[in-house]
């Protein structure tokens, strides 16, 4: 029986009927052709639609990526071929010959080529550098559904409604128009005559389904041909250099199979139908593996990556992204106690022992693998005390495997197993483990693989458990992580998070990670409580994470190496070619596994999060360290030290002088403002100078800012409350000389010359003002000057109230000095 199995999706579309699909060779991206007309450019790893294209009129059943150029082609029921550049975001040229709807179109792969087959019966070449057709193959009597070049040889193979599969050489073609300049003139059809050519001969015919046939496909490597057909049968074909013939007929499909290929990296063949199914079929025991179904929509196209272990398939109700299997390594790493860190990991299916330090691998022991598919492994727990290890795997709908370890420098080839059924399992003590069983009861087992005792979890919905530390256990429920006390049956803290996949302890069992596919969440444990630290939302997947040792985070996500601290804060360190999974951080360099399971060791410039880390802690002897040591510089690091509050520490990485200037005045360092206003000379800097040197009562270099802005109101204010009465004389006669009439009479006023005040006031006509003044210093001999420019009726006026006071400058603190300083240590 065919199992049926749930697609591992990474990234799906809702849209129109999809009926053309194509991976880029290189870029995360895949082109989607839809039956209404519009093609739409993908990129499935941040899940945006980069482009989309509408020119064609109707549907457009073939679409094609070039493997080099930034080119794409398609072929639509408007009979027409064009040739897009996405880069240009725009069509450069459309080729017209074909008298029918365009069913497929494909690039050569090395060639100036491309391949088109329609339901005008023919299948054409065409020069898209030439612009024009060089060849029209004929010979099928029915629609022409598919047709595509062989990956290395000049081959085609063609799948038409009239029962066949043709193999055509076209050698020929190469040799005629490759080996020619004429060509590249665009001379003509490439010497085709009114009933096809001779460029292109029929090879093999491949005869055997009993109805038309939709879809043929070449082995990437092998000799071999699958097609598909409307009598519900996958076909294998192999050929040799003089004969071709049918190996076997895969059934399963319920209705017409309408596409199917070979996947490029494993034996398997990949089919689709219109009976709303994807089957895999192993491909050396010729029988069905998976079945993925969808409720209401009919599958029409099928795309796999050349590099890739992705496929994509087109339904009437959008499209898919996904996978067949999980490809992420089975590993746990040991701290290691006294001893060196050293990880576990399975791969080729034995359990192998990686020490950090020395890099020494060894295997261990022989690990039995299910067969068939879904049987990826999950997770690994390790109790060094005993040697014992756990693997989960989703065998049998999931299950778990006790290895006993055999002792240094002794390799089992077939260790046995003791075998359970569990969702999940992992040590909890010495010599106990737990497992929470698909009636979502938590079991404690003894290394026998025996009950020893039986608990409800902390909510009926529990569905995965992890390590906690001895005796505890980290329990998952719909949105909650719980940590639970298995001795006293407890739960002790409780926190929110979604989707938890993976949870990470710090080497100290402080700190804890918790892992979903879009987010990294951190949390303290403290007294048995969770405390929530911080939670980092990612676009891209979050695959794995490690704890350096001074209790930073450092998380790999598809295409990036990143860093989350405590606080919040978060960056990335570098961009990674292939997803890692990240194992142990030692320094600068990060231990990681490859898909393969490969150890990999990237070298990471630590100093960014090291430094941000320091700064949280307040190790300002190690900030000061990194400081004189790195090359840390750049706006990001200046301004995250600003908003953090440390505009003292960003003056050191600063060279440019309006911001070295702006931190100077933040942090209230008045010799680095002064020495950058200087190089600056600029108002605006004088001004917030003065500014600053005013609030720390530095009077001298106040006077000094306000004489370079020529702020003479300012200056003479200052004049007047540090007692520079010399000064003020001199401000005096400059506010004269500069006609500023209010200058003088502040000037004046600060002074406590009433001759001058009376003298401004009678310049400015105001007699009445004048001899009030000067009747109220007692200047008697000026008043009488005064009075007759005074009229009868203001005199009364201009007498001084009784009890009146004089005005008089106040008395300064000091007069030479700075204002003194209160030092307040911080």
């Amino acid at each position: 029986m065919m199992q049926a199995s749930t697609f591992l999706t990474k990234f799906e579309t809702k849209s129109n009927r999809v009926k053309g699909l194509s991976f880029h060779p290189k870029r995360p991206w895949i082109v989607v052709s839809l039956h209404n007309g519009i093609i739409q450019l993908w990129d499935f790893r941040m899940g945006t639609l980069l482009d989309r294209f509408d020119e064609h009129d109707g549907p457009v059943r073939g679409v094609h990526f070039h493997k080099h150029q930034p080119l794409i082609v398609s072929g639509g029921d408007d009979y027409k071929i064009k040739v897009w550049n996405y880069k240009l975001k725009r069509c450069l040229f459309t080729m017209l010959g074909h008298l029918d709807y365009v069913r497929t179109v494909q690039f050569h792969h090395e060639y100036p080529w491309i391949v088109s087959s329609s339901d005008d019966q023919t299948v054409r070449i065409w020069n898209w550098q030439s612009r024009s057709c060089i060849s029209v193959l004929t010979g099928h009597n029915h629609y022409v559904m598919c047709v595509q070049f062989h990956p290395k040889d000049d081959m085609i193979v063609s799948a038409s409604l009239d029962q066949t599969v043709r193999v055509w050489d076209i050698s020929g073609l190469k040799k005629r128009n490759l080996g020619s300049a004429a060509e590249n003139a665009g001379s003509n059809t490439g010497g085709t005559d009114l009933f096809g050519s001779t460029d292109a001969v029929v090879k093999y015919l491949l005869e055997g389904h009993d109805r038309g046939v939709n879809w043929a496909s070449f082995h990437p490597t092998l000799p071999l041909i699958v097609s598909g057909a409307d009598d519900r049968q996958v076909k294998l074909w192999r050929m040799n250099d003089t004969k071709a013939w049918e190996v076997d007929t895969l059934r399963g499909h319920v209705n017409n199979v309408s596409c199917c290929m070979f996947h490029p990296k494993q034996e398997l063949i990949i089919s689709n139908s219109e009976d709303k199914s994807i089957r895999v079929f192993d491909m050396s025991k010729r029988t069905g593996m998976q079945t993925f179904r969808r409720e209401q929509d009919r599958f029409w196209i099928l795309a796999v990556h050349p590099e890739q272990n992705l496929l994509a398939a087109g339904h009437d109700g959008g499209m898919i992204v996904f996978k067949l299997e999980r490809e992420r390594p089975s590993y746990t790493v040991h701290e290691g106690g006294t001893g060196a860190p050293y990880l576990l990991c399975v791969k080729d299916r034995y359990l192998r022992m990686h020490e950090f330090g020395s890099g020494r691998d060894v295997p261990l022991l022989s690990i039995r693998r299910s067969t068939g598919c879904n049987t990826a492994l999950r997770s690994m727990s390790y109790n060094e005390a005993e040697r014992a290890l756990i693997i989960c795997s989703d065998a049998d709908g999931g299950s778990y495997d006790l290895y006993e370890i055999p002792k240094e420098g002794r390799t089992s080839d077939s260790a046995e197993s003791k075998r359970g059924i569990g969702i999940a399992a992992c040590f909890v003590a010495r010599n106990r483990f737990a497992v929470l069983d698909k009636s979502k009861q938590i079991l404690v087992k003894n290394l026998n693989n025996e009950v020893t005792k039986k608990l409800a979890p902390p909510h009926p919905t529990t569905d995965l458990i992890f390590y906690a530390g001895t005796g505890m256990l980290l329990c998952r429920s719909e949105d909650k992580m719980t940590l639970f006390d298995l001795q006293q049956k407890r739960a002790m803290g409780e926190l929110t998070c979604q989707n938890v996949k993976y949870v990470l302890w710090a080497p100290d069992m402080k700190n804890v990670a918790f892992i979903s596919k879009h987010s990294v969440i951190l949390a303290r444990r403290e007294a048995q409580k969770l405390e929530h630290l911080c939670t980092t939302h990612e676009t891209i997947r979050v695959k794995s994470a490690a704890f350096d040792d001074t209790g930073v985070l450092l998380y790999s996500t598809l295409n990036h190496l990143k860093y989350c601290l405590p606080n919040g804060d978060s960056g990335i360190i570098r961009t990674l070619q292939a997803p890692v999974y990240l194992c142990k951080v030692l320094g600068n360099k990060v231990h990681c596994l490859d898909r393969e399971g490969n150890m990999k060791v990237l070298s990471v410039d630590n100093t960014e999060y090291t430094f941000k880390m320091a700064l949280t802690e307040r190790k300002h002897d190690e900030v000061l360290r990194i400081i004189k040591r790195s090359k840390l510089c750049g706006q990001s690091i200046i301004g995250y030290l600003q908003k953090k509050g440390f505009p003292e520490v960003a003056l050191h990485f600063v060279k440019d002088e309006k911001t070295r200037f702006n931190l100077a005045i933040e942090c209230g360092n008045i010799e680095v403002a002064l020495a950058s206003a200087n190089n600056l000379d600029d108002k605006e800097c004088w001004h917030k100078l003065g500014v600053e040197a005013l609030r720390q009562g530095n009077h001298q270099i106040v006077e000094f800012s306000y004489q370079k802005t020529k702020d003479f109101e300012r200056l003479s204010f200052l004049y007047l409350i540090t007692g520079n009465v010399e000064k003020l004389h001199k401000m005096l006669k400059i506010a004269e000389m500069r006609g500023d009439v209010m200058g003088r009479f502040h000037n004046a006023l600060y002074l406590g010359d009433v001759e001058e005040r009376v003298r401004i006031l009678r310049e400015m006509h105001q007699p009445a003002l004048a001899l009030l003044a000067a009747q109220t210093h007692g200047l008697a001999a000026v008043a009488d000057e005064v009075r007759p420019g005074v009229s009868e009726e203001q005199q009364p006026s201009c007498e001084p109230a009784p009890g009146a006071s004089l005005l008089f400058p106040p008395t300064p603190i000091t007069r030479e000095n700075n204002w003194p300083l209160l030092r307040v240590s911080k």
